[in-house]
């Protein structure tokens, strides 16, 4: 019979580190945020900037897309923008061609992965602030504008937008799941951002100074991880901008999700790996314990879930409280799995079912990710997922 006392300790010290990366992470965020109350020194200006648009294939998005950039709400004297086409072969370089006249200028380059695409667009942009956009964004007029206010503070090196999912016309209960996400995540950026700084931000919104651009030494990183953190660990802040505001569609269904979680989650870790340096407290302070319990302490928590289910089980005849614990985490999955099975139905959007199932989702895409990991799976060609295509990942 095995030793109950390391199933207690496996227990406890599993179900105390699942309540602290989300709970206790959390309120740790309000505590500090509360305590430095780190406002950003904003001003109505209107630096140059470049909007760079990577792009592969996106014949069904990019006119829209182009059509949106050219109807901000921005200076065009101060505005340029950039089409990175890496390695495009559909028609894509065509239709982007088309808006020269207008002054789009279209980049297009060999297959050779994202972040090159970036790196060659960015050494031809002439804007002292650089905006990098999803080829799938909508942005809403003003978004630039809220962008660049916030360069006005001499302390702030970039800033992420706030993107917003519009309700999916053709998607599963999935997309119900991402908006929850999405609203939480949120929520802990803009406390985040008067801590110091965010985490990272994402590739659909996000500005930062030319002069602390860093092309990432690895293709088999997340871009807009590894480019905006290098503004961090150049001593400036990376802030929220809640009122910068991009639109996209959720991804349309649970499989194209988990494949798509599990590629930003493998190329995050890579990422975090590159930037460890960001993990020293004594350098670099508050931020490293927020970088550790979201991007690294998160991502193990399907391991901590596994080892609490399979210890509870040797606890259960030990008291009432064991039993009742198995017999929630059992009724926890069964759920997940029937808000699976339920996922295109009316009644799999009922938060009853599509929060355990899209919680499960997502920590099935982390545990992948730290396997790929750990057995040196890379993943350095990026094909999006979108319109109802699932894209193959090429390593």
């Amino acid at each position: 019979m095995p030793d109950l006392s390391i199933s207690w300790w496996a227990f406890w010290l599993s179900a105390a580190l699942i309540v602290y990366s989300y709970a206790g992470f959390s309120l740790l965020i309000i505590i500090v945020a509360h305590l430095r109350h780190r406002r950003v020194q904003q001003k109505p200006i209107t630096p140059r900037i470049s909007l760079i648009i990577p792009v592969w294939n996106e014949e069904r998005a990019i006119a829209e897309r182009l059509d949106n950039a050219l109807g901000l709400d921005y200076p065009t004297d101060r505005l340029e923008i950039i089409v990175a086409s890496d390695g495009s072969d559909d028609d894509t370089d065509n239709i982007v061609s088309g808006y020269a006249p207008r002054g789009v200028r279209l980049m297009s380059f060999p297959r050779r992965g994202k972040i090159y695409a970036l790196k060659d667009a960015v050494a031809a942009a002439t804007g002292e602030i650089l905006v990098f956009s999803d080829a799938n964004s909508m942005y809403q007029r003003d978004a630039l504008r809220m962008l660049a206010r916030n360069f006005a503070d001499p302390e702030v090196g970039g800033v992420c937008g706030n993107q917003i999912y519009l309700k999916a016309k053709k998607a599963d209960a999935t997309s119900s799941g991402e908006g929850m996400y999405w609203s939480f995540d949120k929520w802990l950026k803009s406390l985040e951002s008067l801590t110091g700084s965010i985490v990272s931000a994402h590739g659909a919104i996000y500005a930062i100074q030319r002069k602390l651009y860093q092309p990432p030494a690895s293709a088999a990183v997340t871009d807009d991880f590894a480019i905006s953190t290098a503004v961090i660990e150049q001593k400036y802040r990376l802030v929220f901008e809640s009122d910068a505001i991009a639109y996209e569609e959720p991804t349309a269904s649970a499989a194209l999700e988990f494949g798509r979680k599990v590629r930003i989650m493998t190329r995050g870790l890579r990422g975090v790996l590159m930037r460890r340096r960001l993990l020293n407290p004594f350098r670099y302070g508050f931020y490293s314990l927020e970088l550790f319990s979201h991007k690294v302490l998160r991502r193990l928590v399907p391991f901590f879930l596994l080892v609490l289910f399979v210890a509870n089980w040797f606890l259960i005849a030990d008291n009432r409280f064991y039993f009742a614990a198995a017999v929630a985490q059992t009724l926890f999955y069964i759920l997940a799995g029937a808000g699976y099975l339920l996922r295109r139905h009316r009644v799999g959007r009922l938060k009853f079912f599509y929060v355990p199932f899209f919680y499960c989702l997502a920590n099935a895409a982390a545990f992948m990710a730290v396997i790929r990991v750990l057995t040196g799976k890379r993943i350095e060609f990026w094909q999006p997922q979108r319109h109802g295509n699932v894209g193959q990942l090429a390593g």
